[in-house]
């Protein structure tokens, strides 16, 4: 996927507002209760309630929204991944990844030719 594709035109004052409620958000009992499960939306894995971050579906700067429907509990390595993304712009990147993996030729190991 090229860098370039998706063209960004962020409001910062809209980006600004939604920060703001993303940090009220996170003193909610709602909210506590997402992380005290301890399990990353992205990839299930189970981590420490401290070690999960909010993540937005659709991105702020995107124009989504600070709310219960939008935002999950995010490990940090998916956070950093996905960065700016729609689930389907994710989607997809891991079809356009797919794709380009299958088109490479298998390379020989000691003779053997890879899986």
């Amino acid at each position: 996927m090229t860098k370039d594709w998706i063209d960004i035109q962020k409001d910062d004052k809209h980006v600004a507002r939604e920060r703001t409620k993303a940090r009220e958000l996170r003193q909610s009992s709602w909210w506590k209760s997402c992380i005290a499960r301890g399990i990353c939306h992205y990839c299930g894995k189970t981590f420490k309630s401290s070690e999960l971050t909010m993540d937005h579906v659709i991105p702020v700067a995107r124009g989504g929204k600070s709310v219960r429907s939008n935002v999950v509990p995010s490990c940090a390595k998916c956070n950093k991944s996905k960065r700016h993304f729609t689930p389907a712009e994710m989607i997809l990147a891991e079809m356009e990844k797919a794709e380009k993996e299958k088109s490479q030729p298998a390379v020989e190991v000691n003779g053997n030719e890879s899986c």
